[in-house]
């Protein structure tokens, strides 16, 4: 790439057409599918939760389902195509717990003003470069510390669910490693899921979840832009696209080899969140969890391909914002158990990696990476802002501090890696 261009090159939309059948497989189908239930399932209710708060109808309610699923299906389709990698989008969790707590404060129409300012935010940082710049500025272990501390909630999350729901979990865990030792053939993430989802079946503990709203059509919002929601909402919200998810996934792709376009995922996510905005919904932007599971193992052997569960991921996410109003009561009958214990086991790739990337013994920033691990883990947040953007400033501070072998060899490493 040459360096003064902004927006990364990559093989194209064609090509990534071109190959797509090519890689598109039980493995890679699999991994798309469980990271699109994944994405559809809990996180919803989040957004259920603030929007039933808030005292929106159900109009609303389903206008800021569609608009942060479906475009963020259309993120995931574009972004694999372009660029034959799995970069995965989809909204900002923290975000939407963000603006639900915001919903007490403000009107909705004020909040839809200040998800457009936001994306305003992200868009002018992404065609600036600024942010592309600063990830290849962070050191290596820093970043992989911050993306194994983020993510190991999804591995505890998953004996976790050994407490609340022993004989799903349980069947769920022991189908995985079963399936990755004796049954090369099946996708183990995939015999996990179908496991668990028998036994759920079995033990009657399918059909639990319920949705208040129905099939009915969006309702939009007219925008209204004070000061006020700009430095409530959008600053903060701004800061977790990019400093959570977008951080998040770009950390994920190094792990596994890629070099993310960090400047277009930038770009995307602003435009993302424009468009959401107009359409009633808090950001659509690029996911960090959700492009751990389409770029792990899981996805199968060769990275090339991977994309392929990306673009899986984006059917079936635009087609349940499509739909939201009637699909949201369909995944939400399936057990929290279940989903979270495929996720966890989904991520361990990536764990593996992160945790590997960041605290080899030939590696500096050590005291940094370890800082990093520790804030991350601590799922904090601060002035609004969660805790995966407090890793790396932490991280980078301590480094900046303690650490002796902090700088030109591990700045190089990132800067020829993205």
């Amino acid at each position: 790439m040459e360096k003064s261009s902004i927006i990364e090159p990559g093989p194209g939309v064609a090509a990534g057409l071109r190959d797509l059948f090519k890689y598109l497989n039980l493995k890679t189908a699999s991994a798309g599918l469980v990271a699109a239930i994944f994405g559809c399932s809990g996180p919803a209710l989040i957004v259920m939760g603030g929007a039933n708060k808030a005292g929106l109808s159900n109009g609303q309610t389903v206008a800021w389902l569609f608009a942060i699923y479906f475009l963020g299906g259309l993120i995931s389709i574009f972004l694999a195509l372009r660029y034959k990698q799995p970069v995965t989008g989809a909204y900002s969790i923290p975000g939407a717990a963000l603006v639900a707590g915001s919903l007490a404060t403000f009107s909705f129409d004020q909040a839809v003003g200040a998800f457009i300012m936001a994306g305003v935010i992200v868009f002018l940082l992404g065609i600036s470069g600024l942010i592309g710049r600063v990830m290849r500025w962070l050191p290596m272990p820093i970043v992989m510390a911050m993306i194994a501390g983020a993510l190991i909630r999804f591995a505890t999350g998953a004996v976790s669910a050994l407490g609340t729901a022993p004989v799903i979990a349980g069947a769920t865990i022991v189908a995985f490693f079963f399936s990755m030792r004796f049954v090369k053939a099946i996708p183990p993430v995939l015999a996990a899921f179908v496991v668990g989802l028998i036994v759920a079946f079995a033990t009657g503990s399918v059909g639990g979840g319920s949705a208040e709203i129905s099939f009915v059509m969006p309702e939009f919002t007219t925008p209204s832009f004070t000061i006020d929601a700009f430095l409530a909402i959008s600053v903060p919200l701004a800061l977790l696209v990019i400093g959570a998810e977008n951080a998040q996934a770009t950390g994920v792709l190094m792990a596994e080899g890629y070099r993310p376009p960090i400047n277009m995922m930038t770009i995307i996510s602003g435009i993302g969140g424009i468009a959401a905005g107009f359409l009633g919904g808090h950001n659509a932007n690029i996911a960090g969890p959700m492009t751990a599971i389409c770029s792990s193992e899981q996805a199968g052997e060769d990275k090339e391909g991977r994309y392929a569960a990306t673009v899986v991921n984006g059917i079936l996410f635009g087609a349940f914002g499509l739909v939201a109003g009637a699909a949201v009561p369909v995944v939400m009958s399936l057990p929290r158990a279940l989903i979270g214990t495929v996720a966890g086991l989904a991520m361990i790739g990536v764990l593996l990696a992160a945790f590997q990337n960041a605290f080899g013994k030939s590696l500096g920033n050590q005291t940094g990476a370890f800082v990093a691990l520790a804030v991350a883990m601590s799922n904090i947040s601060l002035f609004g802002i969660s805790a995966p953007f407090w890793a790396l400033v932490a991280g980078v501070f301590a480094s900046f501090l303690v650490d002796a072998e902090r700088s030109t060899p591990e700045v190089a490493k990132v800067s020829d890696t993205v």
